[in-house]
């Protein structure tokens, strides 16, 4: 995966690519119940890609059926740890195998560029699969410390029809954060990829059903968040929601949650990141790097992006100049070019939405220019901390500069935020380092870089950005699972049975 094409040859692959455009459900591509279709684009260029199917609540009922009928005769959710394990080992296998093509179409449908589907997306969805794979047999349950006369168990069970609904930003990375710990823990699923992005979904689970996932368990139904999240999320008959996405949707599927069969509902949302940069921060060039990087990476389409650099003033002006210079070597085109490293916005609507923020009078760094889809990597000084830029989520490549004088204010504006996602905080002091870490309310807080940890380290927001459980790690295990005790009576008397 490191050996990048040229254009021309990502383009003679993207021109022989014949995407699943139906349902996924039971084993088997389907067309709409309704035969509706609707038309994904290619962001980058507006050509019609393919018409997909429109699925809708009928389609939802047929899904968690069949869904329901797999979880409950046991095909897979009582399946030996050791035979989900190989048969996730093989679906990653021949996602390796098929890798060339998932990221060309992953680029032609979300606007990435491929540059980031062939180096990050791709290889990452592989690796997240392939360590789910290896704890199925790994997690231990408890036996607790009951009396001479008793054994209690302390068991996971997995929670049942599992619904998980996917953003648009990550379609196959995100999708792999969810069905590698929900299929180890031998739930049934019902995906609900982003109706910007409903490609790659779709061939994931053309590729399981191939590596041995049973009929049933895996299905597949694009369409649009009325008309299939929404009976998703209201439907009496599936026990959860993970969904990943806007926290004004987060807020729907609590609602449904609690108008219907109180499902349990874990999100993951938004976020106005802080990078903090103290006026002892060491390798100011390297520090510049890692904010640029968490600003425009995917365009700045990201839940996790360093969207606010806050900085104390004496150091601004130095790392400002660097950042400029960083900045310049993220060039901006057709994403099928692997020397570009910022594509096209996901969808005309989100390129407007984003341009919106460029014409609210805050004073233009670098950057500020839009066309046809593609934003330019911008930077704006924003004096004013109560503006749309210093406080709304924008998920496109802008960032906003915030000046502070000391260590307390930094960390007093970065709280500042009804989000609480990722933050990061540049300095050479280990004490202020861990006395910032703590003090950001935030989930994940790295020390002199941008990231969100890796695979074994959960991931997953405070405040708006969510709740419920967490992604990544043992703990996104636990979403998928219900704990049960099993409590057995060991003595022979019936007296001390009853005591």
């Amino acid at each position: 995966m490191s050996d990048l094409l040229t254009t021309e040859e990502y383009k003679a692959i993207a021109a022989g690519l014949n995407p699943p455009t139906q349902a996924f459900v039971d084993g088997s591509f389907r067309p709409a119940k309704s035969g509706k279709t609707f038309d994904t684009i290619n962001p980058a260029t507006g050509e019609v890609l393919a018409k997909v199917a429109a699925c809708d609540a009928a389609d939802v009922d047929f899904a968690v059926e069949k869904a329901r009928d797999a979880f409950e005769d046991g095909r897979w959710s009582r399946l030996h740890p050791g035979e989900r394990k190989a048969v996730l080992i093989r679906l990653a296998k021949l996602i390796k195998r098929n890798a060339r093509e998932l990221a060309v179409m992953e680029s032609l449908d979300s606007g990435k560029t491929i540059y980031d589907c062939e180096t990050v997306d791709v290889p990452e969805t592989i690796h997240c699969l392939k360590w789910h794979a290896e704890l199925i047999d790994k997690i231990y349950d408890q036996v607790s410390p009951a009396s001479d006369n008793h054994i209690a168990m302390i068991v996971r069970e997995p929670v049942g029809v599992v619904g998980l609904v996917l953003p648009w930003n990550f379609p196959l990375l995100m999708l792999a954060w969810k069905i590698g710990p929900a299929l180890a823990a031998g739930c049934s699923l019902i995906v609900k990829p982003a109706e910007e992005t409903s490609l790659t979904a779709l061939r994931i689970a053309e590729l399981a059903m191939e590596a041995g996932v049973p009929a049933g368990v895996f299905n597949v139904l694009p369409g649009s968040g009325p008309d299939v999240g929404e009976p998703l999320g209201r439907h009496m008959d599936v026990d959860m929601i993970s969904f990943t996405g806007s926290t004004e949707t987060g807020r729907r599927f609590l609602r449904y949650a609690s108008e219907s069969n109180l499902k349990e509902v874990t999100l993951e949302m938004g976020g106005k990141n802080p990078a903090v940069v103290l006026d002892d921060a060491e390798n100011l060039d390297r520090v510049a790097a890692h904010v640029v990087n968490g600003a425009f990476w995917n365009m700045g389409e990201n839940c996790s992006a360093s969207s606010r650099l806050i900085v104390l003033k004496g150091v601004k002006d130095d790392l400002l100049k660097r950042i400029l210079a960083h900045a310049r070597e993220w060039p901006v085109g057709d994403p099928l070019d692997p020397v570009n490293r910022v594509g096209a916005l996901v969808s005309k609507a989100h390129y407007d939405k984003v341009c919106s923020y460029l014409d609210k009078g805050q004073k233009v760094l670098m950057g500020g220019n839009a066309k046809d889809g593609f934003v330019e990597p911008t930077i704006l000084d924003v004096t004013d901390r109560d503006a749309a830029q210093a406080r709304e989520e924008i998920f496109g490549p802008v960032l906003s500069v915030l000046t502070v004088d000391s260590f307390d204010e930094a960390i007093a504006v970065a709280n500042d935020t009804e989000y609480g996602l990722a933050a990061s905080i540049f300095t050479s002091n280990v004490k202020r380092a861990i006395r910032g870490a703590r003090a950001i309310r935030a989930g994940t807080v790295t020390v002199n870089s941008f990231g969100e940890g890796d695979i074994s380290t959960p991931f997953g927001g405070f405040k708006a950005s969510g709740f419920g459980g967490r992604d990544n790690g043992i703990h996104a295990h636990d979403q998928y699972t219900q704990i049960k005790t099993i409590w057995v009576d060991l003595s022979d008397d019936a007296d001390e049975a009853v005591n």
